[in-house]
């Protein structure tokens, strides 16, 4: 049984002051969960003091980004040995506002992964279609290129791929059960050609407008292993209750 993966992107969003004040609030409301992998992405500025407070609990730490040279003359970026030596584990890679706004091409999307995975992180390894995409009927078409060309020469073991249909991210829509389902399940059929047997256990979640009141029908799904979540995660008690989605 694939254990279910809950992951906050807070994005562009949140001080130090505002990163502690959330985990007061929130860590309570989860310390005892164990059913679920959580796992919280704040800003750069905020993960060296989340580290620390997060040591000893549940919740596992993840960067938004990296580069995937271990150092060098590369100004502004951040390598995979700092975000290992600052504490995370996770880091998310390939989001949509990625590729949108900084230009990354799948092949940058594959360094990077195989920048992280050298270093021992794990990757939340994120695709997703544009709702022209979507609508042109090329939304199966778009995941397979970019799974085939984003895990090239990556090993199944671990692997954590996040769907993020381009246009449910931030607007409030979300895809139906029935959409979720059919993407997802389309993605372990590419995974199953790629791997065979292994696709099986490889983790699939679902990202776009997650709230508390879709979290269950979302999570319902066969193939929905978990929740990439956004807007919903700036609030303790909304993520909370994404965390705690009834899981009978």
């Amino acid at each position: 049984m694939r254990r279910p993966v809950i992951a906050a992107n807070w994005k562009m969003n949140k001080k130090i002051e505002e990163a502690q004040a959330f985990l007061d609030e929130f860590i309570p409301l989860v310390w005892n969960e164990r059913e679920v992998d959580i796992v919280i992405a704040p800003p750069f500025t905020a993960l060296y003091t989340m580290a620390n407070l997060l040591r000893i609990t549940n919740i596992g730490l993840a960067a938004q980004d990296l580069f995937y040279e271990d150092k060098g003359a590369y100004t502004g970026e951040i390598s995979p040995v700092m975000l290992t030596d600052i504490g995370c584990s996770y880091v998310i890679i390939g989001h949509s506002e990625r590729r949108i706004y900084f230009g990354e091409t799948d092949e940058i999307v594959n360094k990077k992964f195989r920048a992280a995975r050298r270093h021992g992180l794990e990757v939340i390894f994120c695709i997703g279609e544009s709702l022209s995409e979507r609508e042109a009927g090329m939304t199966f078409d778009v995941l397979k290129r970019q799974i085939s060309e984003g895990i090239r020469d990556i090993s199944s073991d671990g692997l954590i791929i996040a769907y993020e249909p381009v246009w449910a991210i931030g607007t409030g829509k979300t895809a139906t059960p029935d959409q979720a389902q059919e993407a997802h399940e389309s993605i372990r059929k590419t995974l199953s050609h790629l791997y065979g047997e292994p696709a099986k256990g490889v983790r699939i979640l679902y990202g776009g407008s997650v709230t508390p009141e879709n979290a269950d029908v979302l999570m319902a799904c066969p193939d929905v292993d978990g929740a990439l979540v956004g807007g919903a995660s700036l609030k303790a008690d909304s993520f909370a209750g994404i965390v705690k989605y009834n899981k009978q």
